[in-house]
């Protein structure tokens, strides 16, 4: 309902809006002149700079609140651009307001809503598991290396650094500049064996049930401790109706989430702790 309300409001402020617009194209003079002009224009860059400022500290707190207001920042920039453009058109500043317009406000104005969009929607990388991926699972040192990481070559055992070129070369982690190698965050979407050719079919089979069989001892094993996990212990479940489109906006949503928390990455805090996180959802039982 109250969707629906917001929306019938938009719709209606932008068809009230159409009318007078144009009775101000028919009426408004062309040159008017008006006090506080300079208050007006400190005022409105002064608020700029605490938009700034404000998805800055956001940011770095990694604060989803730093969307809406990266979006405020850009049009801001595009609100700053046309009047210094329009307004300084018949003054000599116009090449000026021109210049800063085409390669600073508007291009900066363009990269925030590249990051809002970005922190919106997260970089997660989605794909298929392959088998290549069922191969390096297979192996635990693979699995020591990832825990292991950000770390340089040289500060990984040499029988775990050889391995760092296979895990890159699947796109499991990257090098930066800094020399240091990281994990690549990503969703490993289930296959079904029938997607893969005979030889494979069975591989991929006999992965899925170990796969499967090691949750159920992880959530069995949880269940029997549930009691010394204290505040760390956390457990919910619910039943909602959805459709099959709800379920995957569902699925984003939580794919979102979780990736947001994964780039906290606070190994040197003695307060954190890595957490086993699942999410399931399947029909209920009838």
């Amino acid at each position: 309902m109250v969707r629906r309300m917001v929306l019938v409001f938009l719709a209606a402020a932008a068809v009230c809006l159409v009318p007078w617009t144009g009775y101000l194209a028919g009426t408004l003079p062309q040159r008017y002149e008006t006090a506080q002009w300079r208050t007006a224009w400190v005022g409105f860059d002064v608020a700029l700079a605490c938009c700034f400022a404000a998805a800055a500290w956001l940011g770095l707190r990694r604060r989803r609140a730093a969307v809406p207001l990266l979006a405020a920042t850009a049009a801001l920039l595009c609100c700053d651009a046309w009047f210094d453009v329009l307004l300084d058109w018949t003054s000599p500043d116009r090449w000026t307001s021109l210049a800063l317009a085409g390669f600073a406000e508007l291009p900066i104005a363009v990269f925030l809503l590249v990051v809002a969009r970005r922190l919106l929607t997260g970089s997660l990388r989605r794909r298929s598991l392959t088998v290549r991926d069922i191969e390096l699972f297979g192996d635990p040192r693979y699995g020591e290396v990832l825990r292991r990481l950000p770390a340089t070559a040289d500060e990984l055992p040499p029988d775990l650094a050889e391995r760092l070129g296979a895990l890159a070369a699947a796109g499991h982690v990257r090098r930066r500049r800094d020399g240091r190698w990281s994990a690549l965050p990503q969703y490993l979407r289930e296959p079904k064996p029938d997607d893969f050719p005979g030889p494979q079919r069975a591989r991929v089979a006999e992965f899925l049930d170990r796969k499967y069989r090691r949750e159920l001892e992880l959530l069995s094993w949880a269940a029997s401790h549930r009691d010394e996990f204290g505040p760390w212990g956390k457990a919910e479940r619910a039943s909602v109706v959805l459709t099959e489109a709800d379920l995957r906006k569902f699925e984003a949503e939580y794919l979102d989430l979780l990736l947001r928390y994964c780039r906290l990455r606070r190994p040197a805090d003695p307060a954190a702790r890595e957490v086993a996180v699942r999410f399931y959802a399947f029909p209920a039982r009838t």
